[in-house]
């Protein structure tokens, strides 16, 4: 398992990230669109700890994501659940320090949780299901992983890991 040089520092840009989601992203115009900033720190977590602890930090996650927009409640948990755990999982594949890789992996990951999230839910059908699959949910995915990139780059020194 790789440690952060700093864990105060990975929960201090964790906390960040939070904030920004409530702070920052009802600013940036339609919320359909902008930067999930929290999918951001599950997975910048996720990469970094055992899968389990991915997991259960994409349960927690999803709970309070479900409790604070409960329109069909379960949906977040369970996206979120099987998100923390593929990122701890893949962490192995995913090198967290390349942006490319980081980019490409938060898009994949935005853009399934959201797919899978809209299909649990049933709210959208016919053609609004095509357009939110094919065109919001990507575009929402482009933001957040432009975020994530941003969020690596500003922040590269104190997410730095170090060997076990």
């Amino acid at each position: 398992m790789r440690l952060p040089r700093h864990p105060f520092k990975l929960g201090a840009v964790l906390a960040l990230l939070v904030a920004a989601q409530f702070a920052l992203r009802p600013r940036l115009g339609d919320t359909r669109y902008a930067p999930d900033f929290v999918l951001v720190a599950l997975l910048l977590f996720a990469v970094r700890v055992r899968p389990m602890a991915g997991t259960v930090a994409g349960f927690l996650v999803g709970l309070v994501t479900d409790a604070v927009a409960p329109t069909a409640f379960g949906a977040a948990t369970l996206t979120l659940t099987v998100t923390g755990y593929a990122a701890g999982w893949l962490k192995a594949v995913v090198f967290p320090e390349n942006l490319l890789v980081t980019g490409a992996f938060v898009f994949a990951a935005g853009w399934l949780r959201d797919a899978v999230e809209v299909l649990l839910a049933r709210q959208v059908q016919g053609g609004g299901l095509a357009w939110q699959l094919l065109v919001v949910s990507p575009l929402a995915s482009l933001s957040t992983a432009a975020a994530a990139v941003a969020t690596v780059l500003l922040f590269r020194g104190w997410l730095r890991q170090r060997p076990a």
